[in-house]
């Protein structure tokens, strides 16, 4: 039997770096002395500033960055296994990218994955947003080895399209994480069906660690973090947007059980067509 404890950082993310640092480094403290040896934190984790004319000046590489370098020493000085959910960061080539890292217990970058698909949506509330005037995009799905199995990572609006995940499960993946900012009305609607629909699709584990509540530069996200099992089941979860932390205890056996019972994994058939009808 596989177990592995993991903690879900919430946080609501202030509009500097030097501040979201100051915001996350507790929880993850507070994390790591309950036990976790895996913690993620949501998407964001290092500013949320809605204002372009604000964010873009503001921007910097990952090795300039102060809360991903000190996220990233936070986690060689606890020892744990560290996903930044993501930080909005200066790409090598030009251009902003959604980035999410996972961080081993010796400091190292395992992984890193650039968020592939923008939110650029007309919400029912008359919200408009246009990630794509903003970012770059990435190109490449992403898995990481790690002592207790693979994960496959993810940011936000990628839940919304599942031949990612079946793919990081194809890939191996027996953990899919999911940091994420969604925005009240959506999450609401969406945010459990989706999160359990992926977990239940891939036979895997799902680690969705959330940004919640009134923003500093007046964004409303939807916090209520939440892990769920392959089965579908919500093992752990916040019931509000406030920051806080989320644990949970996986055995990675589940995975395996899971998909023996569903085997819907070696069952697709990779449907291209033929259509019939109009």
């Amino acid at each position: 039997m596989t177990q592995l404890p993991v903690a879900l950082i919430q946080l609501r993310t202030p509009a500097t770096q030097t501040a979201a640092l100051a915001q996350a480094a507790p929880l993850v403290r507070q994390a790591a002395a309950s036990g976790a040896q895996f913690i993620a934190t949501p998407e964001v984790t290092n500013i949320v500033q809605r204002n372009r004319a604000l964010l873009f000046p503001a921007m910097l590489t990952t090795d300039e960055d102060p809360c991903v370098q000190g996220l990233i020493a936070l986690a060689a000085e606890l020892k744990v296994w560290l996903l930044i959910g993501s930080a909005l960061v200066l790409r090598e080539g030009g251009g902003i990218a959604n980035r999410s890292m996972l961080i081993d217990p010796d400091g190292r970058t395992v992984v890193s994955y650039d968020k592939m698909h923008m939110f650029d949506v007309d919400l029912p509330s008359g919200e408009r947003v246009r990630e794509s005037e903003a970012f770059t995009p990435g190109e490449s799905a992403v898995v990481a080895d790690t002592p207790w199995g693979r994960v496959g990572l993810s940011v936000c609006y990628d839940i919304r399209f599942p031949y990612l995940y079946r793919a990081l499960a194809h890939a191996g993946a027996q953990i899919l994480t999911v940091p994420a900012a969604f925005t009240r009305s959506t999450g609401e609607a969406h945010w459990e069906i989706l999160l359990r629909a992926r977990a239940i699709e891939t036979g895997a584990f799902v680690l969705a660690p959330a940004q919640g509540g009134l923003h500093e530069d007046g964004r409303g996200t939807w916090g209520h973090s939440m892990i769920v099992s392959p089965w579908g089941e919500v093992l752990a979860r916040s019931d509000d947007d406030e920051p806080g932390v989320v644990s949970a205890t996986l055995d990675l056996d589940a995975v395996a059980k899971a998909r023996q019972a569903i085997p819907a994994l070696k069952n697709e058939r990779g449907f291209n067509g033929p259509f019939v009808g109009a």
